[in-house]
């Protein structure tokens, strides 16, 4: 079996089974347990990335975006922060409250964590490096996501604490609600594939990526994705200035920290989903014959996508409530609707050319757009003059009563 550089996934593979397979294992038997492992190196190499290396560029980011310098004592560059803060948070006590559910407590952490790194299951890296094809992976992504949430629900009700119940009641406010216009928005990339399945939607943005004839889905699915995560301006899960540390109050040690890691491994996550299901995932000049540079090229969208998720964090204030849930249930969810009939009837008018196809998707887009604004436009003058006519009432009231 010879050596090919640029696909040295498969040749990784062939060779651990045709070794177990030599060692006297059945093929069966041997595909199983290698399935198992790369499940589990999976998620070791995830959680390390999460934990150590996108902390210390998370926090290196943020310094150079707000004028600071960030981790630069442990280590070269301080690299080696995330380690030691890693190590810190072993060592730190292990505290229970006193009334809390210790099951339910203990468990939370678990779900959180395993509901973002088994969203990776289903996202095809390269090629022939993909953990699972499933044909309804679209599903598989929203129900195992929705188990993180649970998770959060458990933290806040469990830990017999009323700032982390608030949190636990944000959490039924802001993140299921915004599940709804991103599960509404991942019916454009089934409709133009014809299938749930990841690496189909990879497979068939080929030749135009779709966030070129969807450009509204994306930034949909993108922003419902961020106030899932529950990153600013959408951080009203944890909230600091008003529930002390939201729904892990209560949270000590390697806990906390799992939550922790947890919340910037999901913001690569949600990075990842972004660059697969609209930037063409590893499609690129030369991907499907090398799959090694497929890799590079949906690393480099990941970490494009990422950093502007970082970006908006950092620059961007904390909304209240009430405008969280009037963006999605007013504005983010009938768009969404709009969005999907609008991409299927321009689905359906578009030619089987290429330009065609784009060119009709950016008019019904740009289109839609134009209405939106149009739509605002209206509602701002509305909300302006019931502002406008009170203030002329509350005057002419104060008037008549010094009068």
């Amino acid at each position: 079996m010879d050596f090919n550089f640029w696909d040295p996934f498969t040749w990784i593979g062939e060779w651990l089974l045709n070794l177990l397979v030599g060692w006297g294992l059945a093929e069966t038997i041997a595909l199983t347990l290698l399935r198992f492992a790369g499940a589990v190196v999976l998620a070791l190499v995830l959680l390390l990335i999460g934990g150590v290396l996108f902390t210390w560029l998370d926090r290196k980011l943020s310094a150079r975006i707000q004028d600071r310098l960030g981790p630069n004592r442990v280590g070269p560059f301080g690299l080696f922060q995330g380690i030691a803060d890693t190590l810190k948070l072993l060592t730190k006590e292990d505290i229970i409250p006193a009334g809390a559910d210790k099951i339910v407590f203990n468990l939370a952490p678990l779900l959180v964590t395993m509901s973002v790194v088994g969203i990776w299951a289903v996202v095809p890296f390269a090629p022939t490096l993909i953990g699972t094809d499933l044909n309804v992976g679209l599903l598989y992504i929203i129900s195992v996501g929705s188990i993180g949430t649970l998770g959060i629900m458990m933290a806040g009700w469990a830990s017999n604490n009323k700032f982390a119940l608030l949190g636990a009641f944000r959490t039924v406010a802001q993140m299921v609600a915004y599940e709804v216009p991103m599960v509404v928005v991942l019916l454009v990339p089934t409709m133009f594939t014809g299938s749930m399945s990841v690496h189909a939607i990879v497979e068939g943005q080929s030749s135009l990526w779709y966030v070129a004839l969807a450009p509204v889905a994306a930034l949909i699915f993108l922003t419902t994705s961020i106030a899932e995560l529950g990153r600013a301006p959408f951080d009203l899960l944890e909230a600091e200035s008003e529930l002390v540390a939201g729904f892990n109050t209560e949270y000590t040690g390697i806990k906390w920290g799992m939550f922790f890691a947890s919340e910037f491994l999901h913001g690569l996550t949600i990075s990842a989903l972004t660059a697969a299901i609209f930037l063409g995932g590893w499609q690129g000049p030369g991907a499907e014959a090398r799959p090694l540079l497929g890799f590079v090229y949906f690393m480099i969208k990941t970490m494009v996508v990422y950093f502007g998720v970082t970006l908006l964090r950092f620059s961007m204030p904390r909304v209240r409530i009430d405008q969280l849930l009037d963006l999605n249930w007013k504005f983010l969810t009938p768009l969404a609707l709009a969005a999907v009939c609008v991409t299927a009837v321009a689905e359906k008018l578009a030619l089987a050319t290429n330009w065609s196809r784009l060119g009709v998707h950016i008019i019904a887009n740009v289109g839609l757009l134009i209405l939106t604004l149009g739509a605002l436009w209206v509602r701002a003058r509305m909300v302006r003059r019931r502002f406008e006519t009170e203030q002329m009432r509350l005057a002419a009231r104060s008037e008549s009563a010094a009068d």
